[in-house]
């Protein structure tokens, strides 16, 4: 089966990169099924991933507190962030599991502190940092279109 760029939902593409050149960023062998890779340009840390829908570009960045999702752990269209474990679903954009920080979904929806399974539970002192944990939005991950031309992996980047 020839790669394929992903469909991704066109409200969540970058701003700025609509009518943008494409930018070859990386050889489809460099990108088997079901890897992560980070590539970087200029001041942009972009995440490229050959999902089961396709392969597609995004920030690398976690939508909550911006660890790399590179180092992340994929499964199909779900990476897990390494650094408070919440889930994204990279083929839609959207949280599949908040962040054990809790925080404000893309929809403004709070969800609390957790814990996760077998760990002790860590108390949530009131306070400025249990404010900004409470105040912090998750957001939807944002897209780059992709393209391949023979072999190669094509980003259009914000001007």
């Amino acid at each position: 089966m020839d790669p394929r760029p992903a469909a991704v939902p066109a409200r969540l593409l970058a701003p700025g990169t609509t009518g943008r050149p494409f930018e070859a960023v990386l050889d489809v062998a460099d990108l088997p099924p079901g890897t992560l890779r980070r590539v970087i340009r200029g001041d942009l840390d972009i995440l490229l991933v050959h999902t089961p829908g396709g392969i597609l570009a995004t920030d690398d960045r976690c939508p909550h507190m911006s660890a790399p999702l590179s180092i992340g752990e994929l499964d199909g269209c779900v990476v897990a962030c390494p650094l408070h474990e919440g889930r994204f679903d990279l083929c839609t954009g959207e949280t599949v599991q908040m962040p054990t920080t809790g925080g404000l979904d893309a929809d403004d929806v709070y969800h609390p502190t957790w814990t996760p399974s077998g760990r002790e539970t860590k108390s949530d002192i009131p306070g400025k940092k249990a404010d900004a944990r409470r105040l912090t939005r998750v957001r939807r991950l944002r897209y780059y279109p992709v393209r391949i031309v023979d072999g190669t992996i094509e980003v259009a980047l914000p001007g």
